[in-house]
């Protein structure tokens, strides 16, 4: 049997300095975690081993303490809330979804509607709307593009703006954005693809991996948006793709059968987990 590891498997740069930033975090108060810090549930016991209590609720948290804001970022008024608070705010929100905040405030002054195209209930997502004030759309799926049109039309805008979740489909967004403008043509469009490097580059790869073997293992945390977007690209071209947490959940017998699987990991994989699947296939 050949194992194959991805190169671009496991930890992004938006990851693993909120990881690692966080585990170094010390205070005589306290510490507290807004949200999960990624999505990942061996991190998260290891974050909160070190005594970070997680929380969904800022309001939750007394006055005076210290709050880390994850890789995914918050909603705007989050920092209004702190300030009011005086909570010390440790902000590891990933550089890239910044950006995306800056891009957002910046067209929304100018006037723009903005189409935010991603998935609706990811952290990201919402946090990214915040900042789009009361005119935009939320647009998941081509099923959406028709409503969102509509109410594009309605608010008698001139000009729209497109911008993406950093660990959105590649191919999803193409196809999104394309329909938008072939039904658009009376509005100014501003396209910003802002899928982040790390993200398109580990899409390409899973899908050049998993053209190459029997088996795909993709490697992540359930909840996690850019190792689903990893399964379905294995699962359309290879004979088997498998989505696991753990080497736990994988039968060793079963995969005997393949003579070449590939291994990819999602951005929030530690390299522990990459590794313990890969000696697992190779004793």
């Amino acid at each position: 049997m050949e194992i194959i590891i991805g190169k671009t498997a496991g930890f992004c740069y938006g990851v693993k300095r909120a990881v690692e930033g966080s585990l170094k975090e010390t205070s005589d108060k306290q510490i507290y975690c807004l949200g999960e810090l990624v999505h990942n549930k061996q991190v998260m016991n290891e974050v909160e081993k070190q005594g970070i209590k997680l929380i969904e609720d800022i309001n939750e948290v007394p006055n005076n303490s210290k709050v880390i804001i994850r890789a995914h970022g918050v909603v705007k008024e989050i920092y209004e809330i702190a300030k009011e608070k005086n909570i010390e705010l440790v902000d590891y929100t990933c550089p890239n979804v910044l950006k995306i905040h800056e891009v957002a405030s910046k067209y929304k002054k100018e006037n723009y509607y903005i189409f935010v195209i991603g998935n609706k209930t990811h952290p990201e997502t919402i946090g990214t709307i915040s900042y789009c004030g009361n005119n935009y759309s939320c647009i998941e799926t081509v099923d959406d593009i028709n409503d969102s049109i509509e109410r594009l039309k309605a608010s008698k805008f001139k000009d729209l703006l497109l911008i993406v979740q950093t660990t959105f489909s590649e191919a999803k967004f193409k196809l999104i954005k394309e329909k938008i403008e072939e039904t658009i043509n009376d509005i100014n469009i501003v396209v910003k693809n802002t899928i982040c490097a790390a993200t398109s580059t580990r899409q390409k790869e899973t899908e050049n991996l998993s053209k190459e073997v029997d088996c795909m293992i993709i490697i992540g945390g359930k909840n996690s948006s850019n190792t689903k977007k990893l399964y379905e690209l294995a699962e359309k071209n290879c004979q088997k793709a498998i989505a696991i947490e753990t080497k736990e959940e994988l039968n060793k017998e079963e995969l005997l059968k393949y003579k070449k699987i590939g291994i990819m990991a999602g951005a929030s994989t530690p390299k522990k987990n990459i590794d313990e699947v890969a000696e697992l296939l190779n004793t």
